[in-house]
């Protein structure tokens, strides 16, 4: 007996303008199916309701809409964050800036803060991993922090701070073990922001402005404010920011100032250490 034409496999087919894995995933969740349980059942007629939401999803999709945003959800650190138009959408790179922050600050108790937070990936991930770690979170959204808070209860036992407010604003009087941001850092005329997915993305975590400079500068001039002695600022920047990064917190006086690679090959983030003292920059 021939496939009926509205079972999984030709759904599925059917939606050739957008990438097939993307398909799979709107059906597996139009359906309340794992993606592996949808492979599974191929060949099973679709419910008309299903296939019914599948259909406004995928033209979502095709209008550039991220799957992460239809879906609800995004992995990150392998770990299930939801995620909203409210907040961007969290990269497999930025988990460079976790691993960074992991292997400096050595300390079983410390105090991390996560600037421009989001969805709370960084900032989760990392109390995820080091539970007796103080970790903050700020976001001047306050659609964007009702995620993260969301995303820190269900992933981290409620246990990071949530600030509102604009970069060092809610952090008057603190000092950290860490500083670590993924900022917008775009350059207000890069074509990359009416790409694919990005133009659903609020466009001010995306970028500040000119040449996408602005918000690193601010938080590199703001650091040793709010850092302990030997402590440590950690920044995801654009690709080809890495030299005016490093110049930058150089002439700041920070230490140890060292770029990283993402997966790709590319300078995706940088670290550097405030002195102890003041003649241990020198």
């Amino acid at each position: 007996m021939p496939d009926s034409p509205d079972n999984a496999q030709h759904l599925v087919q059917a939606a050739s303008h957008i990438e097939r894995r993307d398909a799979e995933l709107l059906l597996a969740a139009a359906w309340s199916l794992t993606r592996s349980q949808l492979l599974a059942h191929a060949e099973d007629p679709v419910p008309a309701e299903v296939a019914a939401r599948f259909a406004v999803q995928v033209a979502q999709r095709a209008a550039g809409v991220p799957v992460a945003y239809l879906l609800g959800q995004r992995e990150f650190w392998s770990l299930p964050f939801e995620v909203s138009p409210a907040v961007l959408v969290p990269r497999p790179e930025t988990e460079l800036l976790v691993e960074r922050v992991l292997y400096r600050v050595t300390a079983d108790v410390a105090d991390v803060v996560d600037l421009g937070t989001g969805s709370g990936a960084i900032a989760v991930s990392l109390a995820h991993e080091r539970p007796a770690w103080r970790v903050v979170g700020t976001d001047a959204s306050a659609d964007a922090l009702a995620v993260a808070q969301r995303n820190g209860q269900a992933l981290a036992g409620g246990r990071i701070e949530w600030r509102p407010g604009d970069w060092y604003g809610p952090l008057a009087g603190r000092c950290f073990d860490a500083i670590a941001s993924n900022p917008p850092y775009i350059a207000a005329d890069d074509p990359a922001l009416a790409s694919d997915g990005v133009r659903h993305e609020p466009r001010a975590a995306l970028t500040p402005g000119g040449d996408g400079m602005s918000a690193l500068l601010t938080l590199i001039n703001g650091a040793p404010d709010h850092l302990k002695p030997g402590g440590w600022l950690l920044l995801e920047h654009g690709t080809a920011q890495g030299s005016a990064v490093r110049a930058a917190l150089v002439a700041r006086g920070f230490a140890h100032v060292t770029s990283h690679r993402d997966l790709a090959g590319h300078e995706r983030m940088t670290e550097a250490q405030w002195p102890s003292s003041p003649l241990a920059s020198h």
